[in-house]
C-alpha cells in the first residue's frame, strides 16, 4: 500500500513538473501553429540563469529574472520566426531545431561536467505523510503548479487576452478584422511559455535530484509526449497528459522490480509509448478535435 501511495505521489509530482513544460508547447502552438522543439534548451537557459544568480541576489529574485530573461529569449526566437510565417507550419518548426542546437552548445560548454545547485530554500529535507516519504520540494512543485495553472486558466477563460488567443486560434482573418493584434499575442504565448519553463526547471534541479547539469534540457522530450497525447493546441489536453505521463512514469519506475522482463529502461520510453497507444485509438489526441476541411 505505502508503494502504491508514494508511486501515486511521485506521479503527480512529476506530471505536474510535465505540466508546466506541455503548456508551453501547446500554448506556442496554439498561437504560432509551430512546434517549438528549441523549448528544452530554454528551459536548460532558464535554470542555468537560476543556478549563475541566486548566490548575489537570493533565490527569488533569482527565479523571477530567469523568468523574466528566459521569456525574452522566446520572444526573440518568436521574433525571428516570424518573417518565416507565410512559408507555413513546417519550416518555422525545423528552424526551431536549429535554434535548440546552438543555444543546447552554448550551455553545454558553459555548464560543462558541473553539477549546478539552484539555490532553493526546501534543501533536502523530507516530510513523512501517511508512512511515505515526501520530499518539500515536491510538495513546493505541486502547489507552485496549481497556483500557475489556475492563474493561466481563470486569464484564459475569463480576461480579454484568454478571449483574443481563442478567438485567433479559431480564425485569424477574422479575429485580425476585429482588432486583434496577432503578433502581440504571439509574442505574449511565446514569452508565458518560456517563464513557465523556468519554473519547471528549477524543481527538476532540486532534491531529489542533484542538480542542474547540461541534459536537464532533454526532460522536455519527455513533456512533449503529454501535450501530443492531450491534444496538440490544447491547454487542456497538456495538462491531463502530463498527468497521465507522470503517473505511468511513476508507476514504471516505483514498480521496476517487477518488470524485468520489459528491461531496465521502461521508464525513459513510457512516455512515448503511451503516447502512441493513445493516438493509435485517438489520433487528435485525448481532448483534440478533428479538424474538418470544406472541399
Amino acid at each position: 500500500m505505502n508503494t502504491l501511495l508514494q508511486t501515486l505521489f511521485n506521479g503527480l509530482a512529476l506530471g505536474s513538473v510535465y505540466a508546466l513544460i506541455a503548456l508551453g508547447f501547446s500554448l506556442v502552438h496554439k498561437a504560432s501553429h509551430v512546434v517549438n522543439f528549441a523549448h528544452g534548451s530554454l528551459l536548460l537557459l532558464g535554470g542555468y540563469l537560476v543556478t549563475v544568480l541566486h548566490e548575489s541576489l537570493g533565490f527569488p529574485v533569482a527565479v523571477a529574472v530567469a523568468a523574466v530573461g528566459t521569456g525574452a529569449a522566446a520572444m526573440l526566437e518568436a521574433l525571428v520566426l516570424r518573417r518565416l510565417r507565410r512559408s507555413g507550419a513546417a519550416v518555422p518548426t525545423i528552424l526551431t531545431i536549429g535554434v535548440d542546437i546552438l543555444l543546447l552548445t552554448e550551455l553545454a560548454r558553459r555548464i560543462g561536467g558541473d553539477v549546478l545547485r539552484s539555490g532553493d530554500p526546501w534543501g533536502a529535507a523530507v516530510v513523512s505523510v501517511g508512512g511515505i516519504t515526501v520530499p518539500q520540494t515536491r510538495i513546493a512543485c505541486l502547489v507552485v503548479t496549481l497556483l500557475l495553472v489556475g492563474a493561466f486558466f481563470t486569464a484564459f477563460r475569463w480576461s480579454r487576452w484568454g478571449l483574443a488567443m481563442r478567438a485567433m486560434s479559431l480564425d485569424e482573418e477574422a479575429a485580425a478584422l476585429m482588432g486583434v493584434r496577432a503578433d502581440r499575442l504571439r509574442m505574449t504565448a511565446w514569452a508565458l511559455a518560456g517563464l513557465m519553463a523556468t519554473v519547471a526547471a528549477v524543481f527538476l534541479a532540486a532534491f531529489p535530484t542533484p542538480g542542474l547539469d547540461r541534459t536537464t534540457g532533454h526532460i522536455a522530450l519527455a513533456a512533449f509526449p503529454a501535450a501530443v497525447l492531450g491534444g496538440l493546441g490544447s491547454v487542456g489536453g497538456a495538462l491531463l497528459g502530463s498527468l497521465v505521463v507522470g503517473m505511468a512514469e511513476a508507476a514504471a519506475v516505483g514498480y521496476q522490480q517487477h518488470l524485468d522482463l520489459l528491461g531496465g529502461g521502461l521508464a525513459d520510453i513510457v512516455p512515448y509509448l503511451v503516447m502512441v497507444l493513445v493516438l493509435m485509438a485517438r489520433p487528435q489526441g485525448l481532448l483534440g478535435s478533428k479538424e474538418l476541411t470544406r472541399v
